[in-house]
Order: structure tokens, then sequence, then C-alpha cells
């Protein structure tokens, strides 16, 4: 994983660069508990989450979204995602690429048709930092 600062702004402290690298560990590990509320606390208030074929706008969408995935067809899968990389646009704000996807029963890692790049926009709020903006797309494995 590759780490650019920006010092555009001021410089970035250590925890805020250790912060945006771990929200991936948040998704995996409210994903493990199939707790869409845990999953969809590390969203901002306003922020959007764009899946192959999914738009959803605001915790409470995503929060409904994933609660029903979770018990339909997410139920008895886990997700694993790992920063690739992260570029701090200001002290505030980073964008994070990871690899990732989809694990079913028995997998240790994404089949093909469920491994995803992901992109993370992140904002630093007064509790933590937050994802304002969430997409993937299907890895290119060709």
């Amino acid at each position: 994983m590759t780490t650019q600062t920006a010092p555009i702004s001021g410089p970035v402290a250590d925890e805020d660069k250790a912060e945006v690298a771990g929200l991936p560990r948040r998704i995996v590990e409210a994903w493990a508990r199939y707790d869409a509320d845990a999953f969809a606390a590390v969203f901002t208030d306003e922020g959007t989450m764009i899946l192959p074929g999914v738009f959803q706008k605001g915790r409470e969408s995503i929060r409904a979204f994933t609660s029903a995935a979770f018990a339909g067809p997410y139920k008895g899968t886990r997700v694993v995602g790992t920063p690739i990389d992260v570029r701090f646009l200001s002290p505030e704000v980073a964008v994070l690429i990871t690899r990732g996807g989809i694990c079913v029963e028995g997998e240790t890692e994404p089949a093909p048709e469920r491994a995803v790049h992901a992109s993370w926009l992140a904002v630093k709020q007064p509790d933590g930092w937050r994802l304002a903006a969430y997409q993937n797309s299907p890895l290119n494995n060709g």
C-alpha cells in the first residue's frame, strides 16, 4: 500500500492515516456480525454507496439496504478488503482504494465474479473519519 500526503492544507497526523486505512476493517467487522447499524455508522449522514446496480444515499438508506441484504442475498457471506492506496487531499479529506469482494462459504478470497476494486472518499468529522462516498466495480482480471 502506498500513502501520499498532500501538504496543501497542512500535515496529516499519523492517527488520521491509521483511521482512514482502518475504514475497510470497520466494514469487514460489521459485515462479519451482519450488523447493518455498525455498517451504516461508517458513513456520513448523507453518505452515498454505489454498487453494481445499486445507489443508496444517506445513512438510513444504507442501513436499510444492508439489513435486507444481510437477511437475503448476503446471508452466509463475508467481505474482504485490503487498502492498496491512500491519498490525503487535505488533512480532512482522503481517498482510499481497496481490492476485495464478497466471499461465500468455503472461500478464502472472492471468486473472480465477486472481486472488486473500490474507491472510498473519507472525511474527518468531529467524531472521527466517515465515508462520504463509496463505490465499487468488478475487478479486471483480464
